[in-house]
């Protein structure tokens, strides 16, 4: 809240930002609510690929509920972790089934996290605006997903391999450890070669699904984004000055604020990010403005909700469910 409230007002003008959100033609408003609808849709798509035998609707209600949880309450993380593996047990899916859904779908969020901003730059290279501070970044983003794909294959080609990539990520991070947890150590290559056994039968088979469900939920949500900033110009009749490769650069590299646990769900950090991008790329501020609140608006709010709901049907139906199979255990007895 601080941001929206002691940040934003120092560079941009609410209220020329709401006036330019109702100037906005009812053709991008319905635009808006479909790709909104299609955004929360997809969500479904990356516990689905990680668990098979798991159904669209019971992957949507697990989805959004995580999402709700995860993003509008504070240490939601941990929170939305444990209802997840209570809902999917409610789906018959055991403890160890869960928890490798879980893992797969935890990584390679991240992963599509870091691969956004390469995919930015690119874009941006390929539009002609070439920079070297574009291509220092597009060369450093590469070869950091480069390194971070080449591990998790190791990890999953064999057991040596994994404990390698252990052994690796021991001595980089128990050296600084030691100073600052007083002589204590952690235990990597174990966390790794458990993340393997928990993983590896899925993604042998799954990996082309995992990965595209994965990416596809990063480009729905930005193309909300996309479409508030070309509402918000008829509307106004006056142009951004922010290409789709500037816009698609500026949505990749506010999403990896949210990585900085500062507020839950990113929450103001993120839409700091992402205006103060905007900004740079040529809109101003009210503009930047109006454009992050509508994305805040068409992405984050209506998952909040979704889940929330989703939650109180499954608390419902889940409960059903148990009294009807305590009633025909009793009727058996």
């Amino acid at each position: 809240m601080a941001v929206f409230v002691g940040v934003f007002p120092r560079f941009a003008n609410y209220s020329q930002a709401w006036s330019s959100i109702q100037r906005m033609p009812t053709v991008y408003l319905v635009a808006l609510v479909a790709a909104a609808v299609v955004n929360i849709a997809v969500a479904a798509w990356p516990l689905q690929a990680a668990l098979p035998g798991l159904r669209y609707g019971p992957a949507f209600v697990v989805g959004q509920t995580s999402f709700a949880f995860s993003n509008a309450v504070p240490a939601g993380g941990v929170i939305g972790l444990g209802v997840e593996y209570d809902m999917l047990g409610s789906y018959r899916f055991g403890t160890g089934a869960a928890a490798s859904a879980t893992a797969i779908s935890t990584v390679f969020n991240v992963f599509a996290t870091l691969v956004m901003p390469v995919v930015g730059v690119l874009a941006l290279l390929i539009s002609g605006e070439v920079r070297w501070h574009f291509l220092l970044i597009a060369v450093v983003g590469v070869c950091g997903v480069g390194i971070a794909v080449a591990a998790f294959a190791a990890i999953l080609h064999s057991e040596g391999g994994a404990r390698r990539v252990g052994r690796t990520a021991d001595r980089l991070v128990n050296a600084p450890a030691q100073r600052l947890l007083h002589g204590r150590t952690v235990n990597l290559t174990g966390k790794v070669l458990d993340f393997r056994a928990a993983v590896v039968e899925v993604m042998k088979t799954r990996w082309p699904a995992v990965v595209g469900s994965t990416l596809i939920p990063q480009l729905t949500s930005w193309s909300i984004l996309f479409l508030t900033q070309r509402g918000l110009e008829k509307g106004d009749h006056v142009s951004f000055g922010v290409t789709w490769p500037e816009s698609l650069a500026a949505y990749s590299f506010a999403v990896i604020v949210s990585f900085i646990p500062v507020t839950t769900g990113g929450l103001g950090t993120v839409d700091a990010g992402l205006t103060g991008l905007l900004t740079a790329f040529g809109a101003t501020g009210s503009q930047a403005l109006a454009a992050d609140l509508v994305w805040r608006a068409g992405t984050f709010v209506p998952q909040v909700l979704t889940g929330a709901l989703m939650f109180l049907w499954w608390r419902v139906t889940a409960g059903h469910k148990k009294r009807m199979a305590a009633q025909r255990a009793g009727d058996n007895g």
